[in-house]
């Protein structure tokens, strides 16, 4: 099926860029400090992100209260650069109430964290809730059968899909090419298998490991945009050291590694590098 024309409008404004799955900065205490985090979400475009993705995977919301979420959002949106919410996730998350939220703040989308269950039906009552244009989301934790992707990909509210599928090579390429058949946006969550993944056809990336360091993605994606092999080699090369580093077990303390070198690079202050919710 066709995508709903906003769908449309999302996939190909998206078509090419950096979405930075941003942290939330916070201190050990889990207290947020919006001016930090605009500070924060505002040197990540300026260091090369062409979109935001909050209150996803890496900015833990769903650890977040509804006050806290929508105040996040706010500060997002008033970068001025597209945003994408991450709604679901939590054992009591309303995903649906979460992207009605998410479209009254001014969102560009929502990020459906892979739900329990019917997908298809969880997807569609987010999008009749809010009316945003949706990206799928194949984790790791939770990998989605070809079937029921095919499925959700089917979904006119569905914009894009974003793999994070860690170190699932085979299961990587099906579902770009599986996103890519039905006229969506491939987009490529693979911190670990970054180039790979631009090869075998994700046209986007939302990845975590741009929490920090923006640059050393952002180098790779203009490597390969621009044709130029040499430097996507070094460029990829260098994002593999920063991933291999980063990205390891426990797999969900990249979340801390990634604000420590948020820290490191002055992006935040260091007692707002903590992860309440690390292992």
């Amino acid at each position: 099926m066709r995508p709903d024309p906003a769908a449309e409008q999302l996939r190909d404004r998206l078509r090419g860029t950096l979405i930075a799955a941003a942290a939330t900065p916070m201190t050990s205490e889990a207290v947020i400090d919006l001016d930090v985090v605009e500070t924060y979400l505002r040197g990540l475009v300026a260091s090369g992100a062409d979109a935001l993705a909050v209150l996803a995977h890496t900015g833990r919301g769903p650890f977040l209260s509804a006050a806290e979420r929508a105040a996040v959002i706010e500060r997002a949106v008033a970068v001025g650069v597209p945003v994408l919410v991450g709604v679901g996730g939590g054992a009591d998350a309303d995903a649906p109430a979460q992207a009605q939220v998410a479209a009254e703040l001014g969102a560009s989308g929502v990020l459906v964290f892979p739900p329990p269950g019917d997908r298809v039906a969880a997807h569609d009552a987010v999008w009749r809730a809010a009316g945003l244009p949706m990206i799928a989301f194949d984790l790791y934790t939770m990998p989605c059968r070809a079937d029921e992707l095919a499925a959700v990909l089917e979904h006119p509210g569905v914009a894009g899909l974003k793999t994070a599928l860690l170190s699932d090579a085979m299961g990587c390429q099906r579902a770009i090419d599986l996103t890519r058949a039905a006229g969506r946006l491939a987009i490529t969550g693979e911190d670990r298998m970054f180039a790979a993944s631009l090869l075998w056809g994700a046209e986007a990336a939302l990845v975590g490991i741009a929490a920090a360091s923006v640059g050393t993605t952002a180098a790779v994606l203009a490597a390969y945009r621009d044709n130029d092999l040499r430097a996507f080699e070094k460029a990829s090369t260098r994002l593999d050291a920063l991933a291999k580093r980063t990205f390891k077990d426990p797999m969900e303390g990249y979340v801390s590694r990634m604000l420590r070198i948020a820290a490191e690079e002055g992006r935040i202050p260091e007692a707002h590098a903590q992860d309440p919710h690390r292992p």
